[in-house]
């Protein structure tokens, strides 16, 4: 259990992690302004550290499947976690951290379709991660813990 923790707690820094940098690079861009201010949630880390429960399980059901089918359930599963987390926090919050509304790619205000693609790659990339993070959280659960 202790290990399942310090995964979700992984998780949850890196999707924090990743989002500021995404932000920061995006925003810069599309502002032109260089000062690299990347922005995030504090509802995010959930979001992200749910994966322990969400992810993995799913990985270990699909670790074999062909790649480009990994790629479509990655890119449909984590835009359903998007649409389902934004509606929730705006159901609890009253607003939503995104709001897609303004593109011409929205599905909707929680979901674009041309994120698609990037979320199936993310899911990629945390396939890698989640193997490595299963190997790291018993050494962290015993520096941690004892």
């Amino acid at each position: 259990m202790k290990e399942v923790f310090v995964r979700f707690v992984l998780y949850g820094l890196t999707g924090w992690c990743v989002e500021l940098v995404y932000t920061a690079i995006i925003d810069s861009y599309h502002k032109k302004d260089w000062n690299l201010t990347g922005k995030t949630y504090l509802w995010m880390f959930f979001v992200y550290g749910s994966a322990v429960f969400l992810f993995e399980p799913v990985h270990e059901l699909i670790l074999n499947f062909p790649i480009i089918l990994r790629f479509i359930i990655w890119s449909l599963g984590i835009t359903g976690i998007e649409f389902i987390s934004g509606f929730l926090i705006k159901k609890v919050s009253g607003s939503c951290p995104w709001d897609y509304s303004y593109s011409r790619f929205a599905i909707n205000e929680y979901i674009r379709w041309d994120y698609f693609p990037i979320w199936a790659v993310f899911g990629l990339i945390l396939e890698k991660l989640h193997v490595f993070y299963v190997r790291l959280s018993p050494v962290l659960v015993e520096l941690i813990f004892t």
